[in-house]
C-alpha cells in the first residue's frame, strides 16, 4: 500500500487574477508536533478558585513543585471543569516520566532543542510560496502544556512573528493537549475557549480525549473563527471506535452552528488531525461537511477543502500501512467564491505540505512522513503527518 501514498498536491480553485489588482493573502494551517514534551516531569494542577478561561485554572506543573501547592482533596470523581469549580487538586499524566534524561528515550535537552528548531522551521514555511510570511494562524497537535508552546514561538524562524498563544490543558490521559498561534499583528482574539468531548466506554465509564480549543477574532479585521481539533483515536479498530469520532463531530458542529448564530457573517475554520477521511461518517454524516462547492446550501454550510485531495489519492499519513488523509481544513461556505478577487478573504488554494526533508528517504518506511520516534529512539525527524495549510486571499486597497 505505500506506494500509493501521495506526499503533495495543490488544491487550487482555478482562480486567475487580473494584474490591476493588488493581492493581501493570508496563510492559515496546521501541524502535528508529534510529541512535543520538555525533559521536565510534570502533573496537572486545577486551580478550581480561578475563571475556567484563565489558563492557570488548569496547568501543567512539574512533579517536585507539587509539595508546595494547596489542595483541597485527593479526587477521585469525573474529571471536567465545571466540576471542579472551587477545588484545587492534581491530576497525574501516564506518560511524565517518558520524556526524560532517564527515561528509555533520554528526551534531554539537546533533542528537545533539535526537535523545537525542526517544528519551527515547518510552521514558518507553511504557505510561504503565496504569501513571503509566516502563517497568519497555525493550529499545532500534541503539545504538552503551554510552555513548550512559548519555547517553540521563541525559535528564530518564527520569533519575528511576534505569535500569541491560545491554548488550555485538556483531561486527556496521556497529557496531550492542542493549540493555536496566531501574528499578533495580524489577528487579535475577541474570545477563546475550549468545548470538551465527552465519550463513554461500554460500562459508562468516562474516556478522556482533547478538547475543541475554540478562538474568535479579527483577522485583518474581518471576524474569523478557528476550531482546532485532534479527534479520537482509531485504537481498536476503526469501526469499534467510531461512535467516539462521531460524538466529536456531534460537538464540533453544535458549536460552529452556535459561532455562527451569534456572530452573522462570521468566517469559520475548522482544522486538525479527524483520525478518519473526508468520507468518514464524521464529517459526512454528522458535521455534514460536503466535498464540492456545488452542495454548499443552508443545511450543509460547511465545505471540506481536502475532500478533492483525498479523492486524487492524496494522503497526509499512512495508518496500520494505508494511506488515509486524516489532516483536513473544513471552512463555511461564505469563504468560497466563484469570483477571480474579491474585497473580504475567500479560499485560493489548500494543500497538504510535504516538501522533500519531510518524507522518509529509505527503509520499510520510505515515501511516509520523516517522523520523530522511532519506538524510543528519536529520529531527528519531523512528524508523523504532514501538514495540511489554506490560503485566503482579497483585494488589497492601499491606503
Amino acid at each position: 500500500m505505500k506506494k500509493y501514498l501521495i506526499v503533495i498536491a495543490v488544491f487550487c480553485f482555478g482562480f486567475t487574477f487580473s494584474q490591476q489588482k493588488q493581492v493581501k493573502r493570508a496563510a492559515i494551517g496546521f501541524l502535528n508536533v508529534e510529541n512535543l514534551w520538555d525533559t521536565i516531569p510534570s502533573a496537572d494542577y486545577i486551580n478550581g478558585t480561578l475563571a475556567v478561561s484563565n489558563p492557570a485554572f488548569h496547568r501543567s506543573v512539574p512533579l517536585d513543585s507539587l509539595k508546595f501547592l494547596e489542595t483541597t482533596e485527593d479526587y477521585k470523581g469525573e474529571w471536567s471543569d465545571d466540576l471542579l469549580i472551587g477545588k484545587k487538586v492534581i491530576r497525574k499524566q501516564i506518560l511524565a516520566d517518558d520524556f526524560t534524561a532517564n527515561s528509555p528515550k533520554r528526551w534531554g535537552t539537546k533533542f528537545y532543542n533539535q526537535k523545537l528548531a525542526n517544528e519551527a522551521k515547518v510552521i514558518s514555511e507553511l504557505g510561504r510560496q503565496y504569501t513571503n510570511d509566516n502563517p497568519a494562524i497555525c493550529g499545532l497537535i500534541e503539545v504538552e502544556n503551554r510552555q513548550v508552546i512559548e519555547d517553540l514561538i521563541k525559535q528564530p524562524a518564527l520569533a519575528k512573528s511576534n505569535y500569541g498563544i491560545v491554548h488550555f490543558n485538556s483531561y486527556d490521559a496521556r497529557g496531550i493537549d492542542v493549540a493555536i498561534i496566531y501574528q499578533k499583528a495580524r489577528f487579535s482574539v475577541l474570545n477563546s475557549y475550549k468545548k470538551e468531548i465527552k465519550n463513554f466506554d461500554e460500562n459508562g465509564k468516562r474516556e478522556y480525549t482533547r478538547d475543541i480549543v475554540v478562538a474568535i477574532g479579527l483577522l485583518d479585521g474581518e471576524k474569523v473563527g478557528i476550531f482546532m481539533n485532534h479527534w479520537p483515536s482509531r485504537r481498536g479498530g476503526e469501526a469499534i471506535s467510531q461512535a467516539k469520532r462521531n460524538a466529536a463531530a456531534t460537538t464540533l458542529k453544535n458549536e460552529m452552528d452556535k459561532v455562527t448564530a451569534e456572530n452573522p457573517g462570521i468566517k469559520l475554520f475548522s482544522m486538525g488531525d479527524y483520525n478518519d477521511d473526508p468520507v468518514s461518517p464524521s464529517l459526512k454524516k454528522y458535521l455534514n461537511a460536503v466535498g464540492d462547492p456545488s452542495e454548499l446550501s443552508d443545511k450543509y454550510p460547511y465545505y471540506n477543502l481536502m475532500y478533492k485531495l483525498y479523492k486524487a489519492g492524496v494522503a497526509s499519513l499512512a495508518y496500520r500501512d494505508a494511506p488515509n488523509l486524516f489532516d483536513q481544513i473544513i471552512v463555511s461556505k461564505n469563504l468560497y467564491t466563484t469570483e477571480k478577487i474579491t474585497p473580504s478573504y475567500s479560499i485560493y488554494k489548500a494543500e497538504i505540505y510535504a516538501p522533500p526533508y519531510l518524507i522518509n528517504k529509505e527503509g520499510q518506511w520510505k515515501g511516509y512522513p520523516l517522523r520523530s520516534w522511532d519506538g524510543d529512539r528519536f529520529t531527528g525527524g519531523y512528524s508523523d503527518h504532514f501538514p495540511a495549510v489554506s490560503i485566503v486571499q482579497r483585494e488589497h486597497v492601499k491606503k
